[in-house]
């Protein structure tokens, strides 16, 4: 006799997402997501593939969206994680995920030759264009940023300041509404 696999259940599935906020100056590169409906920010980088080392995965994923190798800039420390646990859109059951939030500093000649645009790959093989943005961080309060990291970040007193609780509030749907 043959099972249908049982669907698994909303949040069952933990997947972990690694970013970074890249400092040049005070200006922080955030990739700018625009949508028939909505426009979003967010940081570079992407899931931690199953088995892979976290740093290598942030390492590939700055790579792919900004062309940056890391070994060039100062930094690579975590500084926040939030956990996200939000019904999306869309047949699969959402799983939960874990936003590891690393900072990097960089030089004016580095960003220079950064790229200005990323793409994103979609489930049907099309892709999303991106457009990196550099932006004060001091105005990201009110940004659209997923995970929802502006207003953690305009506070900061300046881009190298310490971080004191590396947690910062869970994203649900109480508090969250996928666009």
């Amino acid at each position: 006799m043959t099972s249908t696999p049982a669907t698994p259940a909303p949040f069952s599935r933990i997947k972990i997402r690694a970013g970074a906020l890249v400092f040049c100056g005070d200006d922080v590169a955030l990739i700018r997501r625009d949508r028939a409906d909505s426009t979003h920010y967010t940081p570079p980088g992407g899931n931690i593939e199953d088995g892979e080392d976290l740093v290598a995965g942030l390492r590939r994923e700055l790579r792919e969206e900004l062309g940056l190798d890391t070994a060039a800039a100062e930094g690579g420390d975590l500084m926040w994680m939030v956990d996200q646990r939000v019904t999306r859109p869309g047949p699969t059951p959402p799983p939960r995920k874990l936003h590891l939030i690393y900072r990097f500093h960089i030089s004016p000649g580095i960003r220079a030759t950064l790229a200005e645009q990323e793409l994103d790959e979609l489930p049907d093989g099309s892709h999303e264009v991106g457009v990196i943005e550099w932006i004060d961080y001091r105005k990201t309060a009110e940004l659209p940023l997923f995970p929802p990291i502006g207003p953690a970040l305009a506070a900061l007193t300046h881009p190298r300041s310490a971080v004191t609780d590396a947690a910062l509030d869970a994203v649900t749907d109480a508090n969250y509404t996928w666009v």
